[in-house]
């Protein structure tokens, strides 16, 4: 194999790959990724203090591509979000791709991305659907297609551009590097989330591939689980309920509107009603909410949402893992 240093050009594509104690499913992952049709891309992982021999597989891994194709680099050991932001900041200029350490990419996950991003002139964030599998990657049930519009006002209130499939363009990504350390301060929950929210406040592209790119492998580690599920959606809603995710709109907002210069202004004068919401009581809260037209994907989502803001559960902290 020719071991020269590796070449990246305009449709070089960067994976940013977080890895964590994922011996058992990366190996997969990464032979995934050598198979890819679009072939140029690079990968750079950052693993945050595995003791499994993570770190082992992906040094064996990056030994067998070109020189500079593979970088593996130490994270900050402070969770997956931490750890994805972390990522940005070492990313170079051009696309950058976020990966998931148990997923398995279908072969043409890259191709179909950087042909559906080549349309766009400004800014753009392609997402995929999923095919949910078991932890023996047999199929399950391919994940949500969602039917609502996607935009600032629906990412405030729900992730639903999943960061394992997400890939973003040049300017896309640079717009993500230059937000992430506000959003490493704000310690937010979620970076896909967080992107959803940056990328659309921006004014980007926002494409949502109804056709699946990856299994998305469900397992006993999983940081987060299938969200397609009656089960799953009514956990999720009884969280929001139960005001499990009020500090995350915080956080969110925080980092956010660190970032404003950023943002459109007419998304500035959402946020802006939003923070505003925030820190308001009951029905107040739940009106100023549907005068801003803020929306999840679903009516009975939404109709949650807006019954937390009258119950002022919105304005407590919550624990970790976001709803999506």
């Amino acid at each position: 194999m020719d071991r020269s240093a590796f070449p990246a050009h305009d449709d070089c594509v960067t994976i940013l790959l977080a890895s964590y104690c994922g011996a058992s499913f990366i190996k997969a992952q990464l032979d995934s990724i050598a198979a890819q049709t679009h072939r140029n891309w690079r990968l750079i992982v950052s693993d945050d203090g595995s003791e499994d021999g993570t770190g082992d597989i992906a040094t064996n891994f990056a030994a067998t591509r070109p020189a500079g194709q593979v970088r593996i680099i130490a994270g900050p050991c402070r969770g997956a979000t931490q750890n994805f932001l972390h990522l940005l900041s070492t990313a170079p200029d051009g696309m950058i791709a976020f990966c998931d350490q148990d997923d398995v990419w279908f072969p043409d996950k890259l191709a179909r991305a950087v042909a559906a991003l080549s349309r766009h002139e400004g800014p753009a964030h392609y997402a995929a659907r999923t095919i949910i599998t078991d932890a023996a990657l047999v199929p399950i049930v391919e994940s949500r297609h969602f039917l609502r519009p996607l935009g600032f006002r629906n990412a405030l209130v729900q992730a639903i551009m999943a960061g394992n499939t997400s890939v973003f363009n040049a300017q896309a990504a640079a717009i993500l590097r230059r937000c992430a350390p506000e959003a490493q301060a704000r310690n937010i929950e979620s970076h896909d989330w967080w992107a959803y929210q940056i990328t659309s406040g921006a004014g980007a592209a926002l494409i949502h591939d109804p056709r699946p790119a990856l299994f998305y492998r469900q397992h006993a580690r999983s940081v987060m689980g299938r969200n397609d599920t009656a089960a799953a959606m009514s956990q999720r809603i009884a969280m929001l309920l139960a005001g499990d995710y009020g500090g995350w709109l915080a956080a969110n907002h925080a980092a956010l509107d660190a970032v404003r210069s950023e943002l459109l202004p007419e998304n500035c004068r959402i946020l802006d009603g939003f923070g505003a919401a925030l820190g308001q009581h009951g029905p107040l809260a739940a009106c100023s909410m549907a005068r801003l037209g803020l929306y999840r994907q679903t009516g009975a989502g939404t109709a949650a949402l807006f019954v937390a803001a009258l119950l002022g559960r919105l304005r407590q902290r919550a624990p970790s893992n976001p709803i999506r």
